[in-house]
This record gives structure tokens, sequence and C-alpha cells, in this order.
């Protein structure tokens, strides 16, 4: 079998296909998960905590010239280390955030999935049938 042959079976087969199209479906839902977090669920985090904002947490490993603006931004532009713990406490919350959205989603997924109903019993054949009628008919 030459290589393009080989090839073309597996590009062709169900389980690539299947795969590349599981590839598209979950970037556009990851899209859509983003989206719930950053447009829906972060402004309501920000309006509870009064506008906290974590990002600008940091400690300065050297000390900051008076000129430099005490804002992550400023303070990492202007060539100073800094242990920027706010940033991974902003991606931890987020990450969390995000966990329990998918968490429900799928939840809610699965519990509108209809259930496919027990399959119905096999009809009884005739000669079990007869069979029944006639132990009935003795028993009398």
């Amino acid at each position: 079998m030459g290589f393009i042959s080989e090839f073309k079976e597996f590009a062709v087969k169900g389980n690539a296909i299947d795969l590349a199209i599981g590839v598209i479906i979950g970037a556009a839902f990851g899209k859509i998960v983003s989206s719930i977090v950053d447009d829906l669920i972060m402004p309501l985090v920000g309006a509870v905590s009064g506008g906290f904002d974590f990002s600008n947490l940091f400690i300065a490993l050297k000390d900051v010239p008076p000129d430099v603006a005490m804002t992550l931004a400023e303070v990492k532009k202007a060539g100073i280390p800094v242990f920027a713990y706010g940033n991974f406490l902003t991606i931890l919350l987020n990450f969390i955030i995000l966990a329990l959205v998918i968490f429900v989603m799928v939840k809610q997924i699965n519990r509108l999935k209809k259930e496919a109903p027990p399959p119905a019993p096999a009809a009884t054949p005739e000669d079990i049938l007869l069979l029944r009628e006639i132990r009935d008919n003795l028993k009398k």
C-alpha cells in the first residue's frame, strides 16, 4: 500500500473526522464559556466585591523609583521584577468560575437529554398462550 493511499485511508476514517469535528466544536464551546465568564459572571463578581481588582496586587522585588506609578504595568515597564500574585489570583478565580459554569452546563445538558424508554416486553408467543389456556382449563 502506497503512502498516499495509506494517508487517504487514515484521513477519511471515522475517528479522524470525529476528532476534527470535536476540536472545532470544542473551540466554539470554549469561546461561549469564555464569554459567559468574561461578559456575564465577572462583572457580577466585580459589582459584588465593590469593583476590587486583583490584577494590580503585586510585590516589587526591587525598590520602585518615585517617578514610576505603582501599577503592575508601569512597574513591569520600568523593568523592575515583581511577584504578581494578584494576576495569579485573577486567573485562579476565572478558572474556578469557568469550571463551575462548565459543570452546570454539562449537568443541564445531561438533564435535557431524554432517556430512551425501556423496550416494550416482547409479545408472548402463540403456543405459550395456548398452553396457558389449556392449563387454566385443566385447573377448573
